[in-house]
């Protein structure tokens, strides 16, 4: 007797749990993505668009930042080899 209790409570443990996760499965889900919608659009809030500034004319170009300058090479890279295509 107690084997087929013990059997009875597992399956019924069993279609219980697969009921609930039926009904807040959907719940969950859509919790989860608002959640993850608003951590994604945090991630953004940083950035702005600068409008540019009104005093300029049309066609204009201006440097914002001027980059580093650092033009050494290394020259031992390697060789150089010369190809021709063979048809």
């Amino acid at each position: 007797m107690g084997f087929l209790r013990t059997i009875l409570i597992i399956l019924l443990v069993y279609y219980g749990l697969k009921i609930i996760t039926r009904i807040f499965a959907p719940i969950m889900l859509k919790f989860l993505s608002k959640k993850a919608e608003k951590r994604f659009g945090e991630g953004f809030t940083g950035f702005k668009y600068e409008h540019p500034p009104k005093n300029k004319k049309e066609g204009e170009t201006s440097i914002d930042k001027v980059p580093k300058n650092d033009n050494s090479s290394n020259k031992e890279v390697g060789e150089y080899v010369d190809y021709e295509e063979i048809d």
